[in-house]
């Protein structure tokens, strides 16, 4: 059985339509603040990914709110804290990111090995906290996604 993780990963920005924006804490690295994250299961599609990570890391279920695939995609070099979670000589990683619209901000179930705190913050403020360049990237696509979405 392949214990290694696979390079290929979901990202869920969770916000509400006032564009306040969820962050969470890692746990295995205090400091550092993201949207929901993690790596594709064997077998799973994309959504899939999605969905479970963001009932492990926060409790919500997305069959409740509209979660959107943007159809976007982040290349982006595996952190070396991290390279060893990945076969040998593995060093990218393919991000896909999605969105969940929440009706506001809601109360966390967080999964303690993973994150330690989490916060509702202002999309502006969300993006200059994230740690990830991918991450706040997406974070200030929202107010032009979801004028789209809701127009």
């Amino acid at each position: 059985m392949n214990t290694y993780k696979i390079p290929v990963s979901a990202l869920v920005v969770v916000h509400t339509l006032d564009l306040q924006v969820l962050l969470l804490e890692r746990a295995d690295r205090p400091g550092f603040w993201q949207s929901v994250t993690g790596s594709q299961n064997e077998g799973e599609t994309l959504a899939e990914t999605a969905v479970r990570e963001l009932h492990e890391e926060t409790g919500l279920e997305a069959v409740r709110y509209p979660l959107t695939d943007w159809h976007k995609q982040n290349q982006f070099e595996i952190y070396q804290r991290w390279r060893h979670r990945y076969a040998p000589g593995v060093t990218q990683n393919t991000e896909h990111v999605f969105s969940l619209l929440v009706p506001e901000p809601r109360p966390i179930t967080l999964s303690p090995r993973e994150h330690l705190r989490y916060e509702w913050l202002g999309w502006r403020a969300a993006a200059d906290k994230a740690f990830s360049w991918s991450n706040a990237e997406a974070i200030r696509e929202l107010p032009q996604r979801l004028a789209v979405e809701t127009h």
